[in-house]
């Protein structure tokens, strides 16, 4: 009760939440009725990040940031607005296109808000859409982010709990694609109703050719990056440094508009998000000991148990969790505290580690859209100058949309089971 009670008293007080983590594990360390076990929390907090594996984030992060800064982003845009921007809601369209394509470069929601809150929410309000519309397509499509691979959210997962990082990625491939799909549908469904744009110009074969080739050298890295984890050829982190590198090479060689002196501004952003995932991580760690420690895991799982023992009964509980954690936590610091005790609840129903990974990756990605604590709906107002308030409204449609994907895929494990199943990566 004391650990609850520090947690959410300086969470409330609005304390990092990296800070709250930490703070309220050595509360509950002291409460255990020694000092002396002070002396682990230095070494759990430092061997809470000595996993290889994670040091693939900090390289994904900065090749997105070069591929940024380079310009690559907005040919993907623009190859997306090729191919549907002919239709009624075509930026929308195009929006969610990008976003998945984008997802492949950086495997992070709160960057594709940033960026494109920076340069289609804009574009969009020039063509006619509303603000908080415009925000709320970007919002909806960012959370592709972490789901398309790379995901920094399958690389902790999979580091933390042994799951194979390779078969969490394909395991994202279909979901992230449905997520695409339904919101897609819900614009189209809604274009009309709503009075959305249209670009004048039709479908036009040669003008897809043109941007596809433009866009030729962006569409590599997402396809390198997956084929050479997938087949083994690489590990996550190698193909990550790879990632950089070839990014670095395209800026600074072939379109020649990334300079040495870029890169400062690039590294120092790289730092600054890889330091407060990190913070989290480490600070969780501590708590999570404790938990551990206190049987709390086990404690979770009996409870759910003794409630029902019918899998898909569990499941459903484990999500709703998952998406009421979501609305008033951090998703990095949820899914480091909670995928210890989720993790074994799913084995004893019978789920797949990489279906269960998938899930709760899901679930609480949804969650990043979803306020109070939304993370793409604070990048996006503070980007955008829109009220969180008038995001939400619009944004409400394509959460519905979207929880429907996420129901479909913890019930049917072939959508998530298929691609690492055909590659070997899962049972």
């Amino acid at each position: 009760m004391i650990v609850a009670t520090a947690f959410f008293m300086l969470l409330f007080l609005g304390m990092p939440v990296g800070i709250v983590l930490g703070v309220a594990g050595m509360v509950g360390i002291l409460d255990m009725g020694g000092g002396h076990f002070l002396a682990m929390v230095p070494d759990r907090f430092f061997s809470g990040l000595n996993l290889f594996p994670f040091l693939a984030m900090p390289f994904f992060i900065l090749a997105g940031e070069i591929m940024n800064r380079s310009g690559l982003t907005m040919n993907l845009v623009n190859f997306a607005q090729a191919l549907v921007g002919w239709l009624r809601g075509g930026m929308a369209h195009s929006n969610m296109l990008a976003s998945v394509m984008f997802a492949g470069l950086t495997g992070s929601a709160t960057a594709d808000a940033a960026a494109f809150g920076n340069t289609l929410v804009p574009a969009m309000k020039k063509a006619g859409y509303s603000g908080p519309y415009a925000c709320a397509v970007t919002a909806a499509g960012s959370i592709i982010g972490p789901i398309i691979p790379p995901s920094t959210l399958a690389i902790i997962y999979g580091s933390l709990m042994g799951v194979s990082i390779a078969g969490l990625f394909a395991a994202g491939i279909i979901p992230g694609l449905l997520l695409c799909l339904v919101c897609m549908c819900l614009i189209a469904a809604t274009a009309r109703r709503l009075n959305l744009p249209k670009d004048d110009r039709g479908p036009s074969l040669s003008r897809i050719l043109k941007e596809f080739r433009r866009s030729l050298l962006a569409l590599i890295l997402p396809v390198f990056i997956l084929a050479s984890i997938l087949t083994g050829i690489t590990t996550p982190t190698e193909a990550a440094a790879l990632a950089v590198f070839y990014a670095l090479f395209i800026g600074v060689f072939v379109y020649r508009n990334v300079r040495l002196r870029d890169l400062y501004a690039m590294l120092a952003r790289t730092a600054l998000i890889t330091g407060i995932i990190f913070l989290i991580i480490a600070s969780a760690s501590i708590l999570g000991w404790w938990m551990t420690f206190n049987q709390i895991p086990q404690l979770i799982a009996s409870g759910f148990l003794s409630i029902s023992q019918d899998p898909h009964v569990i499941v459903g509980m484990i999500v709703a969790m998952l998406l009421f954690i979501g609305l008033f936590m951090d998703i990095n610091a949820a899914l480091i505290i909670l995928a210890p005790v989720l993790a074994p609840l799913s084995l004893a129903i019978g789920l797949e580690p990489v279906h269960a990974g998938m899930i709760i990756i899901l679930s609480l990605t949804i969650s990043l859209m979803t306020p109070p604590v939304g993370a793409c709906l604070f990048v996006l107002a503070s980007v955008t100058g829109e009220r969180i308030e008038a995001i939400t409204r619009s944004l409400w449609p394509f959460i519905l949309a979207q929880l429907l994907v996420l129901i479909v895929t913890a019930y049917w494990q072939p959508i998530t089971l298929f691609i690492p199943r055909m590659l070997g990566l899962a049972n």
